[in-house]
């Protein structure tokens, strides 16, 4: 499958979400991930899986590069999987469906990471209860038949799991502004929200 193929069918089972800027940029780092791992035979099923483990795995190694190091590995599964049924031609509802709750779960295990950091329980909650509203927004149209809804925000899931990863990497570093990062990337999850309502409202009343 070529690259520009890729995006396209990306494009559509994301409801028509425009492929440019950062989302491209990971869209071109995904893709070729996704290449050599189909060559290699590694299904999507084992990656969305590694996603689920190594977000667990984080859980055990609190405030400790091994925990980051895991972290990255959950974003990478998590980030390549759809990309890797794409290019292998295995994408399917039922995929899609496992996908989906599988996202659920590993977000969820990121959030709880961010707490065993020191993030208050509440900045956490906030967050995954944000990003659960606005995936559930995003499915919801979809379910009702709008095909495009597909506004990229500011505060995907690669966005929110970097945050995570960038709020450790100051902590490790002993940066005491370190929760800053978290606090800053709240408002930009608000927004995100923000972003798919309005988009929703737009397609509502046509």
């Amino acid at each position: 499958m070529k690259r520009e193929e890729f995006f396209r069918v990306w494009s559509k089972l994301h409801l028509e979400a425009d492929v440019s800027g950062i989302v491209k940029g990971w869209l071109t780092i995904s893709y070729g991930i996704a290449r050599v791992l189909n060559f290699l035979r590694v299904s999507p099923n084992m990656l969305t899986l590694g996603g689920i483990l190594f977000a667990a795995a984080a859980l055990f190694y609190p405030t400790t590069i091994i925990a980051l190091i895991f972290l990255i590995l959950s974003l990478i599964c998590d980030g390549v999987d759809g990309s890797v049924a794409i290019v292998g031609g295995r994408n399917s509802k039922m995929g899609a469906i496992a996908d989906s709750i599988a996202d659920r779960i590993t977000e969820a295990l990121w959030f709880i990471a961010l707490y065993q950091w020191g993030i208050p329980a509440e900045i956490c909650l906030a967050l995954f209860t944000l990003a659960l509203t606005q995936e559930y927004a995003r499915a919801r149209m979809a379910s009702l038949g709008y095909e495009q809804i597909g506004v990229v925000t500011i505060a995907e899931r690669p966005v929110r799991a970097s945050a995570i990863a960038i709020f450790m990497v100051l902590n490790l570093l002993e940066f005491s502004s370190a929760p800053i990062a978290i606090y800053i990337f709240t408002v930009m999850a608000l927004f995100s929200v923000y972003q798919v309502m309005r988009a929703a409202r737009g397609y509502l009343v046509q």
